[in-house]
């Protein structure tokens, strides 16, 4: 059992002892200081909040309205919702943030409290280890009677997410309706069940195949939207000879497609091809973390754009975008930032830029993928004793490498000529991630190995 406080929210196991794991008594504790920090920050006492269909999902939910109430914090409550959906609304409501009761790809028996400031974006790591702090500092004061929080209950925000989405000028319906694709989707029981169906109508895609989507919490495979979980997918669509599989996370923000040939698109390569569509009509630069696949890299030089890379994490991306006045970016787990839309990862207006270039094209699924540089990931990590000083390790890694282009904004990322290497300690264990790509599967593979040997070596002194 698992509790894990973040700069980015909180999230855990549902059940157990407070202070280990994900209970009504972290729940409160959390959302009250995250309201505070609102009441403060922004000055204004209003939080919109949505949630995935987990199980744990409704009871979280009336803990976290309460707590608000009880401070005198307005709740604008979007029922069940995704990730971009209320990041829209905390904006459109003019409210001082937002709360998302969602653990993303995690299984079934987690939960969390997704932090959004009144921009409706994710917190910077200064505003989250303020949270933090306020929730040690113990309880605030509690509203009297007449000052307690209203909860009003607004149902429509999907719908007008949809709305938003139509009004893009790269959304081409007309290109889209035109190609009648056929197409299967998994939404692994939760919102996606509500909103995919309803966009991809929006959009005039008459044939639909659903799998799993009713949004009711019972995720039938592992929720993460990676090839392992997708078989049943693929099959689908190679046995109703669709034009696509589409699949997203319990909480919409992640993007997974299948060739119509079973194949899988591959996550790192949604955002390219989004970004290959955006760029090939809106001149600018692309952003990617830097554990993403260097395909976007050589998709935005083609364009005539310039690539940068951000530390991991969505608002390490978000915040690069701003600053290199990007016009997509995102990350290599399926995640698309379109910032004419809004600066958030999202899956809707991923399947809508997606279909678009598909439909313009005139390309199948399979032909589209393959008109883009072919590279292979690795992904590996190594567990260490609590003991070893990792910043020690890194030294001396870096000193091995000295005579390759290193980037330490996030770790320490080597670059071989095409290939590269990415290492980076995780926030929560001792574990080093090491990520390798290569246009070699077994280049990569080794890279990556090596690394892996690198790190023991040094760890052993």
């Amino acid at each position: 059992m698992t509790l894990i406080k973040s700069i980015s929210g909180i999230r855990g196991t549902i059940g157990g002892a407070p202070g280990s794991n994900l209970t009504p008594v972290d729940i409160l504790k959390f959302t009250l200081a995250f309201g505070e920090w609102v009441k403060k920050e922004s000055g204004i006492a209003k939080v919109v909040i949505g949630r995935d269909a987990r199980i744990s999902g409704p009871m979280v939910n009336h803990i976290v309205v309460g707590a608000l109430q009880s401070i005198g914090i307005d709740v604008v409550d979007l029922g069940l919702s995704t990730t971009p959906t209320v990041e829209l609304a905390v904006v459109e409501e003019k409210a001082g943030g937002g709360i998302i009761i969602t653990a993303s790809h995690n299984p079934k028996q987690w939960n969390a409290l997704k932090l959004l400031n009144a921009a409706g974006e994710f917190l910077s790591s200064a505003a989250g280890e303020e949270v933090l702090q306020i929730a040690e500092i113990g309880l605030p004061e509690f509203a009297e009677v007449n000052a307690l929080g209203k909860h009003t209950f607004v149902t429509n925000y999907i719908d007008r997410h949809i709305e938003q989405i139509l009004k893009l000028k790269l959304v081409d319906v007309k290109a889209i309706k035109e190609r009648k694709f056929k197409i299967v989707i998994d939404c692994v029981n939760s919102t996606g069940g509500i909103a995919v169906p309803k966009l991809l109508k929006a959009l005039g895609v008459e044939e639909v195949e659903e799998l799993y989507t009713e949004p009711n919490g019972l995720f039938p495979h592992g929720p993460e939207p990676l090839p392992e979980n997708l078989s049943e997918l693929a099959m689908t669509v190679k046995k109703k000879k669709a034009d696509l599989g589409i699949s997203v996370d319990p909480d919409v923000d992640r993007l997974a497609l299948v060739c119509e040939d079973g194949n899988m698109f591959g996550e790192e390569y949604t955002l390219v091809a989004v970004a290959d569509y955006v760029l090939g009509h809106k001149k600018g630069n692309a952003v990617s973390n830097l554990s993403s696949t260097r395909a976007l890299r050589d998709v935005t030089e083609k364009k005539g754009g310039v690539y940068h890379a951000s530390a991991v994490g969505e608002v390490n991306v978000v915040e690069k975008m701003k600053e290199v006045k990007a016009v997509i970016g995102g990350e290599g787990n399926g995640g698309v930032i379109y910032p004419e839309l809004h600066y958030g990862r999202d899956a809707l207006v991923g399947i809508a830029l997606f279909l678009s270039h598909l439909a313009k094209t005139g390309k199948t699924a399979s032909l589209l993928r393959s008109s883009y540089p072919g590279y292979f990931i690795a992904k590996k990590k190594i567990d260490l004793d609590a003991s070893v000083d990792i910043d020690q390790l890194f030294a001396e890694v870096q000193k091995k490498y000295k005579k390759y282009p290193i980037n330490t904004i996030d770790g320490i990322k080597i670059e071989f000529d095409t290939d590269w290497v990415h290492l980076r300690r995780s926030n929560t264990e001792p574990i080093i991630r090491i990520y390798a790509e290569s246009n070699s599967e077994t280049t990569a593979d080794n890279i990556a190995n090596q690394l892996m040997l690198d790190l023991s070596n040094f760890s052993k002194g």
